[in-house]
């Protein structure tokens, strides 16, 4: 099949979906797909670039939002989304804004069947300017993306049944594929990790610095849990709330309440593997996640999570007990799991093991396995 990924910036560090997106077409092209994008350009002129390219599009009110968030947004020019058209069996969206609306259509029109997948709910781009709680203007963003986008896809892959659900609640028109958008097993040799002796106990938190992924839920933990004066905080990501972080971690130094400074650090690959090999917690705090595959790379470290439960975040599908779930933006009761796992050191260790395994059932083979019978259930109609 010669499968068409239409996105507005393809080469996009610092944001999960173009992650997901190169990972995807990278295995893809090693299934034996031929795959091309239809992007904007790769702003390392030494890098690749995409075989149909767009220019960049700059929307001066919110452009410094955007980009902070990790995103950019490209062009919607006929002539070069008519020839990835001319040349594509099936085309696979992967964001439902305009240069999508506009290929969808065109699309359409040239009989090209349409597939997408669900990255991002509205809230995503809301919760930056702290609107994500506005119920009815979410809804209708949501209904006007199904509307104007994936209704015109004749299928679309719903990474977890967080999503599949709510669009089932929105009468969503195309067939609906509960596929996980995987993570790459390696065979990298497991690092030896480094566990507290009790003296102080390393809790780390990975993902952008933004409003949500709720990182304050964490710091304000810290208020109630009685191991607070021996715990470390590691924050690994960067994004737009990162001063008013660390103004928050600094507060808790300055009362009292935390003898060890949070540290706030950005990593590579092997960095991230290394820190979590050395932690003795994960936390993940988010109230909005599709679905949060960074947290596996955490766990397959062997690394005990506490993640948030709630309507529009789905990490919590990762626990695999009731120890490691609390409901989203509660404090109190993310301290209290916090104390109970440094409080039970022989089953901390027993369950890091369990975690490390989980990996298993997030193999991106299985997941490219289901893309492409996708892609042939919408050649078929």
């Amino acid at each position: 099949m010669k499968i068409l990924f239409v996105i507005n910036n393809y080469y996009s560090t610092g944001n999960g979906l173009c992650a997901s997106a190169r990972r995807t077409v990278q295995k893809l092209k090693e299934a034996g797909e031929e795959v091309r994008v239809l992007s904007g350009p790769n702003h390392n002129p030494e890098g690749p670039q995409p075989e149909y390219c767009l220019r960049d599009r700059h929307y001066p009110l919110i452009n410094g939002l955007v980009t902070a968030q990790g995103y950019s947004f490209s062009t919607r020019e006929r002539s070069v989304i008519r020839e990835a058209l001319e040349w594509a069996d099936v085309v696979h969206i992967e964001e439902p804004f305009n240069l999508q609306r506009r290929t969808v259509r065109m699309a359409h029109r040239m009989g090209v069947p349409c597939v997408g997948t669900y990255h991002l709910h509205p809230e995503n781009l809301l919760a930056s300017v702290h609107m994500e709680r506005w119920r009815f203007l979410n809804n209708c963003i949501l209904w006007f993306w199904q509307s104007s986008v994936f209704n015109w896809c004749k299928d679309i892959q719903c990474p977890t049944k967080n999503v599949s659900d709510r669009l089932g609640r929105n009468h969503s028109h195309a067939r609906q594929h509960l596929i996980s958008n995987g993570i790459i097993r390696t065979d990298e040799t497991p690092l030896v990790p480094h566990k507290s002796d009790g003296s102080v106990y390393r809790i780390i938190c990975v993902g952008r610095l933004s409003v949500e992924k709720d990182q304050p839920t964490l710091l304000n933990a810290m208020r109630y849990s009685r191991f607070a004066d021996r715990i470390q905080l590691i924050f690994a990501g960067r994004g737009p709330q990162e001063k008013h972080y660390r103004r928050m971690a600094d507060h808790l130094v300055k009362e009292g309440v935390l003898q060890h400074a949070p540290q706030f650090v950005f990593l590579d690959k092997e960095g991230l593997r290394r820190l979590s090999a050395d932690a003795d917690l994960y936390v993940h705090c988010a109230t909005v996640e599709v679905e949060g595959l960074s947290c596996l790379e955490v766990l397959k470290e062997g690394v005990v999570p506490v993640l948030a439960d709630g309507p529009l975040t789905a990490t919590a599908q990762f626990a695999l007990d009731d120890r490691s779930v609390f409901p989203v933006r509660d404090a109190r009761m993310l301290a209290t799991k916090i104390d109970w796992w440094l409080s039970h050191d022989e089953e901390r260790h027993l369950m890091e093991e369990k975690y490390a395994s989980l990996i298993d059932r997030y193999d991106i083979s299985q997941s490219i396995y289901d893309i492409r019978r996708m892609y042939q259930a919408a050649l078929k109609g």
